[in-house]
């Protein structure tokens, strides 16, 4: 590991004096008035900041803010971490992408406890955030952005730390590799690692970090995760396993898997070493920027409170889901079935709904022709039905038709593959 450099130590000096400085500050609105006017302030161009809040719903706001209220020519960044919680890619479907029946406080994992369900205002894939992955943000200016940058500077920070295994690989995440060492390589090259093999050649690499952006006219924002020490490697992927996914045909983004893996570090450690890369990128002054420490308190700046109710809406959650059709006979365009229909629904029996922005615009159920009136009614009571708001399956599927067995095998495969999360 190397040494600290001037201006490391620097930081790590600012920071605690900028902390022991609050520690008698009991009162959030002194904090939320330091960032409020932090930020807005043209000369503070290099700015820091990290989040002791572990409520995804308050940093992703915190962080929106900073996005939209930020010095158009600053530069930010921005650490956090969250508790238990799936987020979401802004154009990404819930019910394609999460096990949302394992959401519900009587089905998650003890040892994981609730989980939150958030759909973030950035593109990207769904992930995994607990207690043993820091989140890094960084916003600047549109001409100072490429896919790979930020990525690259974690990179090095990681690197520094002895991680000589990082390195971005072409789908801008970062990775571990896993084969024996083979060659030399350039320590400066962030896209290569003395253990890189052909895609064919070797174990698969392990994926630390995959991050997502957003853009906007006068700002960028790029921000990924970074799995340290997570506890949950091993139940993520039953996470991020729907069941539905064979029968639905989305729009939007896809997430695409890949095998995971920890760094092994400390959240502390990782975010001074971000600190110091970031420093070395952008403080060309040799002015390193206080790291400025935020929470909960931060709810009591409007526009960061109106943000945080935004994004617990179930209207937020679920209705920002680009249009998909579900369907119990999913068929490819020559009309051969992608996947076998489900044992639990009748032969005899198909389902099929067209959903957009959660309501149900679409529904055809057909059957038996002595079945014809009741799934009709059934299909009836499905059309224009918000799919966040059917809590009970059986309720709807089953009025007035409790004796037939088609429509009890039909309410119970709607409830396994389109539940809806209590938690959140």
């Amino acid at each position: 590991m190397m040494a600290p450099s001037r201006g490391f130590l620097h930081f790590q000096h600012s920071s605690r004096k900028l902390i022991k400085s609050r520690s008698n500050t009991t009162n959030g609105a002194r904090r939320t008035f330091l960032l409020s006017t932090t930020i807005s302030k043209g000369s503070n161009e290099i700015q820091s900041y990290i989040s002791r809040s572990t409520n995804p719903y308050v940093n992703l706001s915190i962080e929106h803010h900073l996005l939209l209220t930020s010095p158009p020519s600053s530069t930010i960044l921005f650490l956090y971490t969250n508790r238990p919680s799936i987020i979401i890619g802004r154009n990404q479907n819930p019910w394609y992408e999460v096990n949302l029946s394992l959401l519900s406080a009587t089905k998650s994992h003890k040892a994981i406890g609730n989980i939150d369900l958030v759909r973030r205002r950035s593109g990207g894939g769904a992930v995994f955030h607990d207690e043993g992955n820091v989140n890094w943000s960084v916003i600047c200016p549109p001409a100072n952005f490429t896919r790979d940058k930020h990525a690259e500077m974690v990179v090095r920070a990681l690197r520094k730390l002895g991680v000589d295994r990082a390195r971005v690989n072409k789908r801008h995440d970062i990775v571990l590799d896993q084969g024996q060492r083979r060659s030399h390589s350039d320590p400066l090259d962030t896209h290569k690692t003395p253990y890189t093999v052909s895609d064919d050649a070797g174990p698969l690499p392990l994926k630390v970090s995959g991050s997502a952006y957003k853009l906007t006219r006068t700002r960028a924002l790029h921000h990924g995760t970074c799995l340290l020490s997570s506890p949950n490697l091993h139940i993520i992927p039953q996470y991020l396993h729907s069941p539905a996914k064979p029968y639905l045909k989305a729009r939007g983004v896809e997430s695409v898997s890949s095998p995971i893996g920890n760094i092994g570090l400390g959240n502390k450690m990782f975010e001074k070493h971000i600190q110091e890369e970031f420093t070395i990128m952008y403080c060309d002054s040799g002015h390193v920027p206080n790291a400025i420490v935020l929470g909960d308190e931060q709810l009591n700046v409007p526009e960061i409170r109106k943000g945080y109710e935004e994004l617990k809406t179930m209207d937020w959650i679920y209705a920002q889901t680009p249009q998909f059709t579900f369907s119990s006979h999913p068929e490819n365009g020559d009309g051969s079935e992608i996947v076998a229909a489900p044992r639990i629904i009748p032969s005899s029996c198909r389902i099929s709904f067209k959903v957009q922005h959660g309501v149900i615009t679409e529904s055809l159920i057909e059957g038996p022709d002595q079945q014809i009136e009741q799934l009709k009614s059934i299909e009836a009571r499905l059309q224009n039905q918000k799919l966040q708001d059917i809590r009970d399956w059986n309720k709807l599927v089953l009025e007035k038709n409790e004796d037939s067995p088609d429509a009890v095998a039909i309410a119970k495969w709607l409830g396994r593959m389109l539940p809806i999360s209590d938690i959140g």
